[in-house]
């Protein structure tokens, strides 16, 4: 549990949007201090300008140990050959170090999330270079919800990562991928134990996602109905389910779920935290909660 290929990425990692809004300066510090505090694996979306393969060069150029893990680099921000280049440089500057993560991102008008991502792979797979090879695999996981996107992720990458999802999701997605295939699950995160607190605060980070038909879709697939989406608002059982609110032995108990239904890794979304400041007291509890080497002191 918590290796991807010979790669050893541990079970819990920090998810973030947060560096979308800190300069570079604060970004190296904070993830300087993460692989201090001996978290193994740093995961990076691509949302808000931040270029996804760049990102995760200034992250790895930054640290020594850490892992960092697109989640995900979108497959209509580059060409195939541009990312799959990108992806060989970055294994072999940082051998083992970094995990390509893709997923359709939101797409395009008309696409089919299943065919551009089975396209976009072929074109990867099949681009040539002079470049010579990297001295360490180049691993990558494929954003999967579905059952067909789950089995495309099964057999043409290392395994899947999934967002917002709920434990029930976990055990029907590793039945899916089978015994082999990593699973890296995101969850988010509050640090509030007043529950009309903690679900504002989370519905107000929910609602694009229950706001848009992919999302319900999958939501409805995991036997919600249309009164738990609720016109994009959720209801508290909805919003329980996918943000983990409370104490900190609450929030650790309930992570604990997710590996125990079939997770490889879970990586851990803060949320809470105003534009522009760090979630790093809380990575500091979590850490000393959650990761074997803080115990063990």
């Amino acid at each position: 549990m918590g290796t991807i290929d010979g790669m050893d990425v541990g079970r819990f990692g920090v998810w973030t949007f947060d560096f979308e809004d800190q300069p570079a300066s604060m970004m190296r510090e904070s993830i300087q201090e993460l692989e201090e505090l001996g978290w193994p694996a740093f995961w990076i979306p691509e949302r808000d300008g931040r270029e996804a393969m760049t990102h995760a060069g200034f992250l790895l150029s930054s640290t020594e140990r850490i892992t960092v893990i697109n989640g995900i680099a979108r497959i209509w921000s580059r060409e195939p050959r541009w990312t799959q280049g990108a992806a060989l440089l970055l294994a072999d500057a940082y051998p083992d170090r970094h995990l390509l993560g893709l997923g359709f991102g939101g797409g395009r008008p008309g696409a089919k999330p299943l065919q551009a991502m089975n396209d976009y792979l072929d074109e990867m797979d099949a681009a040539t270079s002079a470049n010579p090879p990297p001295r360490a695999p180049m691993r990558r996981l494929l954003a999967a919800y579905g059952p067909k996107m789950l089995e495309l992720a099964r057999d043409r990458s290392e395994g899947a990562h999934t967002y917002h999802v709920t434990v029930e999701h976990t055990a029907q997605a590793r039945e899916v991928l089978g015994a082999g295939p990593f699973l890296g699950v995101e969850h988010a995160v509050l640090f509030e134990t007043d529950p009309g607190k903690a679900r504002e605060i989370a519905r107000e980070h929910l609602h694009v996602y229950l706001t848009t038909k992919y999302n319900i879709a999958k939501f409805l697939r995991l036997g919600y109905t249309e009164a738990d989406i609720d016109g994009g608002r959720g209801s508290d059982r909805l919003v329980d389910d996918l943000v983990f609110w409370g104490d900190l032995d609450t929030i650790v108990g309930k992570l604990h779920d997710h590996l125990e239904a079939g997770a490889d890794h879970v990586g851990i979304q803060v949320l809470g935290i105003e534009p522009g400041r760090s979630a790093m007291p809380r990575w500091r509890e979590l850490a000393e909660a959650l990761l074997p080497q803080r115990a063990a002191r």
